[in-house]
């Protein structure tokens, strides 16, 4: 099977160097910083323009955990048909109990959805909280989702790989398992081979400087001084990935 690398853009200059780079898909997120939210719709819309790649979009109502209320839920319904009228491949859901299981409901909600408008759907991180992956996986595969996007349970792919591969090997085929988490130029390649897995999921940032040059230091947007600089995708380090995968 061919290898894919998909990228986490969070803005539309990652989205370019995601294509221009050589990757396969991206994956839409705003607020990258608290893990990733729903982007905007003019955003999907400007990533899809750009052509050349899949675009899945992060369907994620707020930060903090992934148990959600029915309010929120219907929220993130409205958002996968928006995500489908914006012309984009597919969606990244996910949902959990507060014991550590999977939302079976409120994720066969979400997959119905997005199925019913031919969306793909990937489960998202939220795989890596729950308490029993081996479990959890078959419910994820029983609830018709295309793609797990997992570090293994861990804080990052290459500390992860065992579980990556134990996933791997007990999804045979059934579902893809995206590798994901720390995953760079170092260390796609090892994550790969003991892994088994074929997709890697990487954001490939590197910092950019802000262009302004008035400042108004007393004044911030926010909890960070994120206006001195941003985080954004390295159409190089795209390059680097794919040369090694």
């Amino acid at each position: 099977m061919k290898s894919v690398l998909e990228i986490c853009a969070g803005d539309i200059g990652s989205v370019v160097a995601a294509q221009r780079g050589g990757a396969q898909r991206v994956e839409l997120c705003s607020a990258l910083a608290l893990g990733g939210l729903t982007p905007s719709q003019g955003f999907i819309n400007a990533a899809v323009g750009v052509g050349g790649l899949r675009v899945h979009v992060l369907v994620r109502h707020r930060e903090g955990d992934f148990v959600y209320s029915a309010a929120e839920l219907s929220a993130m319904l409205k958002d996968i048909e928006m995500v489908a009228h914006a012309g984009a491949d597919g969606v990244v859901i996910g949902a959990l109990c507060a014991d550590g299981t999977v939302d079976v409901d409120a994720c066969r909600q979400m997959v119905l959805m997005a199925k019913s408008h031919g969306l793909s759907v990937t489960f998202h991180r939220a795989f890596d909280r729950v308490c029993r992956p081996m479990e959890a996986l078959e419910q994820v595969i029983a609830l018709g989702c295309d793609y797990l996007l997992t570090s293994g349970c861990a804080e990052s792919a290459i500390k992860g790989v065992e579980m990556l591969k134990r996933l791997q090997k007990a999804a045979c085929g059934r579902i893809e398992i995206i590798a994901a988490a720390g995953i760079n130029s170092d260390n796609v390649a090892e994550v790969m081979r003991r892994s088994g897995c074929r997709q890697v999921h990487a954001s490939a940032r590197h910092n950019v400087p802000s262009s302004m040059q008035y400042e108004r230091s007393e004044v911030r947007m926010g909890a960070s001084d994120a206006e001195r600089e941003r985080l954004t995708t390295d159409i190089e380090e795209v390059i680097k990935i794919v040369s090694q995968i």
